[in-house]
C-alpha cells in the first residue's frame, strides 16, 4: 500500500537561459503517482487576476506582477481535482524569487476571489480556499496554523500537492519531501476544487511541472496509452476521422464540460464548513518540517 509520507530526495537543475518546462529536469524517488494518468491541465487564461500572465504555448507558466506589485493576484487551473474519488498529484516550481508577504499554493472553489488590492494570504482568506504560504503557514477560513519551516528566500522551490479523494485529505511535499497531511474533510466539499496559486511578489513565476491522477479503470488506462501515442492537442485535425463522442473523450473535453456544469449548479448553493487536519493519530497528524 502506498504511504503518503515517503521521505525522498530530489535534485533539480534549472536552465537559466530558458523558462520552458522542457528544460526542467527533476530526479525523484518514489514520487506519488509517477506512473498515473497524465491529466493534462494548465493555468486558466479566463480564470485569473489581471496581474497574472501565462505562457501562450503551454499555459503552464504563470507570471505575476510583471512590472510592479500593487496587491495580491491568483490564478486557477482549467480543471478541478475532485471530479473522481481518487488521488491527484501535481507539482509547481516556484522560480528564484521567493519573497514578499505571501506566495501560496492550494485549492479554491469558484467562489474564491482571485485579486486583492492589499497584500494578503489570498488562498484560504475565507471558507472557499485551502492554502500553504511560503512562510510555512496553512490558511483556511481566515485562520492559520504553523505547518512547516519557511521556504528559503530567493531560491527555487518545488512544491508537490497530493489530494486523496477517498480520505478527503491534502498533503504537501517540498523538494521531494513529505510535509504531512495539511487539510482533511475535503471529501465533504460538493463544489469543484481547483488547484490555485497566488503571489504578492513582483516578477514571480510559478511553473506547473507535473499533473497526474490515479487510473479509474481499464478503459481509462487505454485512453492514457492512446493519448501518449497520438497527439490530440489540435482537435481539428481529427474531426472526420473519429466520432465526436470518442474525440471528446480522448481530448478530455467531456471532463471540462462536466466541471463547468457542476460549477453552474453550485454557484448559488450554501458553502461547506471545513477545517485543518484534525486527525488524532500522532503517526498521521505529525508534521514533518525541513
Amino acid at each position: 500500500m502506498y504511504s503518503p509520507c515517503v521521505m525522498v530526495s530530489v535534485n533539480h537543475h534549472i536552465d537559466k537561459h530558458h523558462t520552458n518546462t522542457n528544460n526542467l529536469v527533476f530526479k525523484h524517488l518514489n514520487r506519488p503517482l509517477s506512473n498515473g494518468f497524465c491529466d493534462e491541465w494548465q493555468w486558466n487564461q479566463n480564470d485569473k487576476s489581471d496581474a497574472v500572465q501565462i505562457s501562450r504555448k503551454s499555459g503552464k507558466i504563470a507570471y505575476f506582477h510583471i512590472g510592479w506589485s500593487d496587491g495580491t493576484a491568483a490564478i486557477r487551473a482549467t480543471k478541478p481535482i475532485n471530479m473522481y474519488s481518487n488521488r491527484y498529484y501535481w507539482e509547481v516550481l516556484i522560480k528564484d524569487k521567493v519573497f514578499g508577504t505571501s506566495m501560496m499554493i492550494g485549492l479554491t472553489t469558484k467562489r474564491a476571489r482571485l485579486h486583492s488590492n492589499s497584500y494578503i494570504n489570498l488562498i484560504g482568506e475565507n471558507r472557499f480556499g485551502w492554502g500553504l504560504s511560503h512562510k510555512g503557514l496553512l490558511w483556511h477560513n481566515g485562520q492559520w496554523k504553523e505547518y512547516a519551516k519557511p521556504f528559503e528566500e530567493n531560491c527555487s522551490t518545488l512544491i508537490g500537492c497530493l489530494y486523496d479523494g477517498n480520505n478527503g485529505t491534502l498533503t504537501y511535499y517540498r523538494d521531494g519531501r513529505c510535509l504531512g497531511i495539511a487539510f482533511s474533510g475535503l471529501d465533504l466539499v460538493t463544489e469543484n476544487l481547483y488547484p490555485t496559486i497566488s503571489s504578492t511578489a513582483a516578477q514571480s513565476q510559478f511553473v506547473l511541472t507535473m499533473t497526474r491522477r490515479e487510473f479509474l479503470n481499464l478503459q481509462d488506462r487505454c485512453r492514457d496509452v492512446i493519448r501518449k501515442t497520438y497527439c490530440f492537442q489540435y482537435k481539428d485535425k481529427w474531426i472526420g476521422h473519429l466520432p465526436m463522442r470518442l474525440l471528446s473523450y480522448l481530448t478530455l473535453e467531456d471532463e471540462i464540460k462536466d466541471a463547468r456544469y457542476k460549477d453552474k449548479i453550485h454557484s448559488k448553493s450554501k458553502p461547506n464548513r471545513l477545517s485543518f487536519h484534525q486527525n488524532k493519530s500522532p503517526k498521521i497528524s505529525k508534521i514533518i518540517s525541513l
